[in-house]
């Protein structure tokens, strides 16, 4: 088995790992007196953590020149976006029961659940283009184009979880931190590309020098 087949297969196991231990707590009545709010929560953590895990996946391959680590991005996006579907189906289905009045009620009292739906919807594109046959369909560039929404995904998330806890901001803010230092990152390499460009024009179409005065 070569490395990257390994790494897939500890990823996948390691994936799982969060809904294991949700479904044996709640086998074993281990979900406390607020069930609905405790996977709410570690739904969206695992959420935005595999996002945030997603995002760090190129900057990471640069740095070490582990080139083989982009064979593992679009498993951990898939799971974000697994986790992110099961995040919404508890708010949806254990929480408001399809009604569809609570939730629109919901909405206008509470602005963090739009943006979390944002968040959440900012990732079907993205599962549903995952595969290579949408890569060629879409074509490189294009592709790459529509899969920066990561970014604005991992932004609506960390806003969704900072107005949803409201007080205790450790955990949004350490999140924050994170995203904002991975589009640091993004930036300072798109405006090294964008330099790099600059001078290859300069240097393929050089200055024509101004014709020497002839001497009166």
């Amino acid at each position: 088995m070569n490395r990257l087949r390994l790494t897939k297969t500890i990823i996948f196991l390691a994936a799982l790992v969060p809904l294991e231990r949700l479904v044996w707590k709640a086998l074993h009545d281990g979900l406390g007196a607020n069930p609905i709010e405790v996977i709410t929560h570690s739904t969206g953590d695992w959420t935005l953590i595999l996002v945030l895990t997603t995002l760090s996946i190129t900057p990471l391959r640069r740095i070490t020149r582990q080139y083989w680590l982009i064979g593992v991005r679009r498993m951990i996006g898939l799971f974000a976006f697994f986790y992110a579907t099961l995040h919404f189906l508890t708010y949806i289905w254990l929480d408001k029961f399809f009604n569809l009045h609570e939730m629109v009620k919901d909405v206008a009292k509470r602005p963090f659940i739009t943006v979390g739906f944002s968040a959440f919807v900012l990732l079907i594109p993205l599962a549903l283009t995952s595969t290579k046959g949408w890569i060629g369909r879409l074509g490189g560039k294009n592709w790459q184009r529509l899969h920066r929404l990561i970014y604005f995904t991992g932004i609506l998330a960390v806003v969704h979880y900072t107005w949803l806890v409201k007080a205790d901001l450790r955990k949004p803010i350490e999140y924050g931190v994170v995203l904002s230092l991975l589009l640091l990152y993004r930036a300072g390499v798109w405006f090294s590309e964008k330099a790099s460009e600059k001078a290859s024009e300069k240097s393929k179409h050089p200055a024509i020098p101004a014709p020497a005065r002839n001497p009166l």
